[in-house]
């Protein structure tokens, strides 16, 4: 039987990585690993997170591109510096930066 957790990061937060030099604003969470097999292995064994966390799909950036990232829980810290993300999708998904996040565009179902 599956065990699911609460994520701890939520839409709109912006987080970065720990190991990496990039940040992002969360748009997506998947309650456990939901990408492919392919994807999961060609992480480095002695450094692939484990599957049974949430996973959070990230507009990105890092000093040299903009990206979507996909992140284990175990592998995102929240970022502090207040800074807005550049990331040129965000304005379709978020409104302006508030206090340190970004409010969803769109209300959920």
């Amino acid at each position: 039987m599956m065990q699911y957790r609460n994520a701890k990061y939520h839409l709109g937060q912006i987080v970065r990585h720990r190991k990496h030099p990039f940040r992002g604003v969360i748009f997506d969470v998947d309650p456990v690993f939901s990408n492919t097999d392919e994807w999961y292995e060609a992480i480095p064994e002695d450094s692939r997170p484990a599957k049974e966390q949430p996973y959070y799909h990230l507009l990105a950036e890092n000093a040299q591109s903009y990206y979507v990232a996909y992140v284990s829980e175990q592998n995102l810290v929240e970022d502090m510096s207040g800074e807005p993300v550049d990331h040129p999708d965000i304005p379709e998904m978020f409104g302006p930066l508030e206090n340190g996040q970004y409010p969803l565009h769109f209300q959920l179902n």
